[in-house]
This record gives structure tokens, sequence and C-alpha cells, in this order.
């Protein structure tokens, strides 16, 4: 009696996808699309368009919503055989986007993934920020409430190394406003926003410039954003604002606490009192 062979397993493929300018799907990222058995995309409707002159291939819904739940059938068809391309909805999979528990549970599995390289907005923004690039701290997306968001910076503070931000534009005049406090007015940044597309824009200012730049044009309020901002020039303990102003405010009367929070770190009186308020009772 013969016993059926265990088929061979298919292969994973983390397929990068352009971020705006669809001419930048390389030849091998074509032809991995073409032949695989399944697409898993962030957003079927979304990655459809990278098809828009040649047919589909079964194309899978895979989110941070569904990941969990989605791994195991898709860790099966792999193990049947079936190729997969993993692909988000713009540049390279898992940078800031799902995927990472589908490709662990790949390995697990000892199924094989490889890598179609391609375009990424965060290393994209990185090569035209004018910014030293040597070493760099990719943080993503920073928190969406304000409170949130300048604890995370208060930590991010002392990293002598080149940062790296995404940022939906609409957010950019909260976000830099942040930054410049936070993080000081004088610090070199490059705001990279639409890339590879019609309007793209990209434009390296002091924080505190680069925040007021932004705040006068509606146009750089549009589309998706990635901030370059450099590193702590000086890593040794420095006074940070929040936490000084924390301090000051339990101790002195907002007038009096605003003017010493301007004196000591530099920052406008008007950002002092916003922050004062912020720790008031």
């Amino acid at each position: 009696m013969s016993v059926s062979p265990e088929p061979t397993p298919g292969t994973l493929w983390i397929v990068a996808t352009p971020i705006g300018n669809l001419d930048d799907l390389s030849p091998r990222a074509v032809e991995t699309l073409e032949r695989v058995s399944v697409v898993a995309a962030e957003d079927t409707r979304t990655s459809r368009r990278l098809f828009a002159d040649r047919p589909a291939p079964e194309m899978v819904s895979l989110h941070e919503h569904n990941e969990a739940a989605t791994c195991a059938s898709l860790v099966e068809r792999l193990e049947h055989g079936h190729d997969i391309a993993l692909v988000s909805d713009a540049g390279t999979p898992l940078v800031s986007d799902p995927g990472y528990r589908l490709v662990a549970a790949a390995h697990d599995a000892e199924v094989p993934v490889r890598t179609v390289p391609g375009p990424c907005a965060a290393i994209a923004a990185l090569s035209v920020a004018g910014l030293p690039s040597d070493r760099f701290w990719f943080e993503g997306f920073l928190p969406p409430r304000a409170s949130q968001r300048r604890t995370r910076l208060e930590e991010l503070s002392g990293l002598p190394v080149t940062m790296i931000f995404y940022a939906p534009a609409r957010d950019l005049p909260a976000v830099t406003a942040d930054m410049h406090t936070v993080l000081g007015p004088n610090r070199p940044a490059t705001l990279a926003r639409e890339l590879t597309k019609l309007h793209e824009t990209v434009h390296r200012a002091r924080l505190e410039d680069l925040a007021e730049w932004i705040a006068a044009d509606p146009d750089q309020q549009r589309g998706e954003a990635v901030l370059v901002v450099a590193g702590n020039p000086d890593p040794s303990p420095a006074i940070n604002p929040q936490a000084l102003a924390r301090e000051l405010a339990r101790e002195l009367p907002p007038s009096r606490a605003a003017k010493v929070l301007a004196r000591l770190t530099g920052i406008n009186r008007k950002d002092a009192w916003r922050i004062i308020d912020e720790f008031g009772d």
C-alpha cells in the first residue's frame, strides 16, 4: 500500500508595493504577484490597483483586527503547497502595518518566507532628509492624544540618533507644535509629505520654523507624512520642559511658573503658559 508523500510547502512572499507612484512596482514584484495563489492584503480594494491591467489572484483581507484569526487558515494553505504574497496598502509590509503574526506563524510551521524588497516611506524620507542616517530610531505613529504624545516625546528626547515618525498630514500642526515644545525649537527636522506623488513635499527647517510653516499652509496638512527629526546633540541630562513644568506648577503661581519655564528652556511665553496650564489644578 503506497503512502502519498507530504506536499511540498508553498512560500510566503513579503512584497513591497509603491507608496504613491505605481511605476515603482518592481518587475520581480509584478512576477511574484502574478504567480502566487493568494494575495493577503491589508485592504483588498486598495491592493487591486496593482492588477489594473492583468487578472488578479484570489485576495484575502489581512488587517490588525483579523490577523490572529486569519493566520491559521493561511498557514494551512501554505503547508499544502500554495504560494502566498503579503502586501500592505503601500510600502513594505510590517513597517507600521500588520503581518508579523503571519510571518511568525509561517516560520513556526517551517514554511519558507522570502522577501521582494522595494519602497518604504521611512527609508525614502530618511534618504532625502539631510540628517545623519548611519543610525536611526523608527518610531512610527505617535499616540493620537496630546498628553500621551508629549509623554512619549519626553521619553525620546534624549536619543542621540535621528528619529523617524509617521503622521497623517492633518495632524502635523499639533504633532510639530508638540515636538518643538518638548524636543526644543532648534532641532533640525525634515517633512517628507506625499512621497513619490504629484504633490510631494520635502522641507527641512528648525522644528519651530517647520511647525509655523506647516500651520500657515493648509496644503501641507493633506495626505500622508513622514517627519525626520535630528537626535539630541547633547544626550547628557538636560532640562525637560514637561518635567520642569510639572514641578513649577506645583510650587509657583501660574504666571511665575510660565515665566521661569520660558527663561530656562527657551520656549516662548505662549507655549510656556499652555504647558503650565496643563499641570494646573
